[in-house]
């Protein structure tokens, strides 16, 4: 099933490398393509660690792939606990390992800081076409803050939006085209646009905003390490009350479009004060696990063990590598 919505040439880029996958003893993955080098190409003995992506809440991400590994590394409890009811991982084979990305928030010492004296806006939408705001109200939302001066717009959206001329989605099979970013947008001096630079990755703009405003992705997790006032876009209507994979609208005020967007601004700071801030921290203890040891540390440690586990396993078995 997975290798039917691979694109050919990475299907290809397996194929004609199976020399090389076969010589590795593990194979340390952020990402589930890689399985077909069991599923399709044979490698069986070909122990696979799975670090995930990012720590949200799309069912894409709990699918019955994720059982297809050897032992996945993931950030906190929501996931394990996701992984085992909605995956069918057996539980001896997930470790909690935190979240290595903050390390480097952490380790580089920035502020993050935009020397502006208007609130800083980041608006972050997801590229799946059944989620994302983008393509029903991404524009609308552009034109609000071109006549809004009073306050600053950093566009980041998701980096796969505008990577190809065609978005498409496998977990629910969507094709749509996300266009081109108008001229009128350029000007003026209180929207930023960044469609794929380093910082729309490294954290740089989740930290540097006060207020997050977007859909589906991930990065509002990344967001909650410092607990700010969050609007979500529910664009297409979805009744996402009680539905794990909409649990991160819990952390701020959910609206149906650009015209409900200034109202829920001007309320964000005291909604947040009031509600929103204390079931961000919970949000955020339940899906990051963080002791004070850098993740990194404890996610080389876990993948050090596993590695020498196999290593023995597969001497007492006689297994070739």
């Amino acid at each position: 099933m997975l290798g039917s919505v691979v694109p050919a040439a990475k299907l290809l880029v397996y194929r004609d490398n199976l020399d090389f996958f076969r010589s590795l003893d593990m194979l340390v993955v952020a990402e589930k393509t890689s399985l077909l080098l069991k599923s399709r190409y044979g490698l069986s003995n070909l122990f696979m660690v799975h670090t995930r992506h990012g720590a949200g809440d799309r069912a894409i991400g709990f699918d019955k792939a994720s059982a297809g590994f050897d032992h996945i590394l993931c950030s906190g409890e929501k996931i394990r606990r996701r992984l085992i009811v909605d995956a069918g991982v057996d539980p001896d084979i997930i470790s909690i390992v935190g979240y290595p990305k903050f390390d480097l928030v952490r380790a580089s010492g920035r502020s993050h800081h935009i020397e502006r004296d208007r609130p800083v806006i980041l608006y972050n939408p997801h590229p799946s076409p059944h989620l994302s705001s983008w393509y029903r109200h991404g524009r609308k939302v552009l034109d609000f803050f071109g006549r809004h001066p009073e306050r600053e717009l950093i566009f980041a959206p998701h980096v796969m939006l505008f990577e190809r001329p065609f978005v498409l989605t496998i977990d629910k099979l969507t094709v749509r085209r996300a266009g081109t970013i108008q001229n009128r947008y350029l000007h003026g001096d209180n929207i930023h646009i960044d469609l794929g630079s380093r910082a729309s990755t490294d954290m740089s703009y989740t930290m540097a905003a006060d207020l997050y405003l977007g859909d589906a992705s991930s990065q509002v997790y990344e967001f909650l390490l410092r607990p700010r006032p969050c609007i979500f876009f529910n664009s297409h209507g979805i009744d996402w009350q009680g539905d794990p994979n909409f649990a991160h609208w819990h952390a701020g005020e959910v609206i149906s479009g650009p015209a409900q967007l200034q109202g829920a601004l001007d309320r964000a700071d005291k909604l947040h004060q009031d509600h929103y801030r204390a079931v961000q921290e919970r949000m955020f203890a339940e899906s990051f696990d963080l002791d004070g040891r850098p993740s990194s540390e404890r996610a080389a440690d876990i993948i050090a063990k596993l590695g020498e586990g196999h290593r023995i396993k597969r001497q007492r078995t006689g297994v070739a590598a």
